[in-house]
């Protein structure tokens, strides 16, 4: 009586392998960016907060604060505590937020985030997101 081996085929193996192969390369640069969305929440909490005490000075001045060209200056001037780990920040005369990023990734790195107010009919504040030039839409938050 004949034994047959048990086992795993050459083939079956290479299959395995190729299948792994296929997943790893999906998955490695969708984890990249999702390291580099979780490192970015650092600054866009922190411009969300500069954010709001813009919406604060406007209500109660009718007015956007003054241009402040540094992080000292916003945190001065509005009492918001900016961390400058991740980015400078600096903020123009018509309350538009542009935060340089810097120590995140090369991908990202002196690129800029803009978040510019607007007003509705009924003096709400409305801000939207956008990206410097070569900033990856990946990277720009959503409203």
């Amino acid at each position: 009586m004949l034994r047959r081996e048990k086992g795993f085929t050459l083939i079956e193996l290479l299959i395995v392998i190729a299948i792994i192969g296929i997943l790893a390369a999906i998955a490695i640069p969708m984890y990249k960016t999702q390291t580099i969305k979780a490192k970015l929440t650092e600054v866009t909490n922190a411009m969300s907060n500069v954010a709001s005490a813009i919406s604060a000075n406007y209500q109660e001045q009718r007015g956007y604060p003054a241009a402040a060209a540094t992080i000292a200056l916003i945190n001065t001037d509005l009492g918001v505590a900016v961390p400058d780990s991740r980015c400078t920040m600096a903020l123009d005369g018509s309350g538009v937020i542009t935060a340089t990023i810097a120590n995140i990734d090369a991908l990202v790195d002196t690129y800029t985030l803009v978040l510019t107010p607007s007003t509705d009919g009924i003096g709400a504040m409305i801000w939207s997101w956008s990206g410097g030039a070569g900033m990856g839409a990946a990277f720009i938050p959503r409203k």
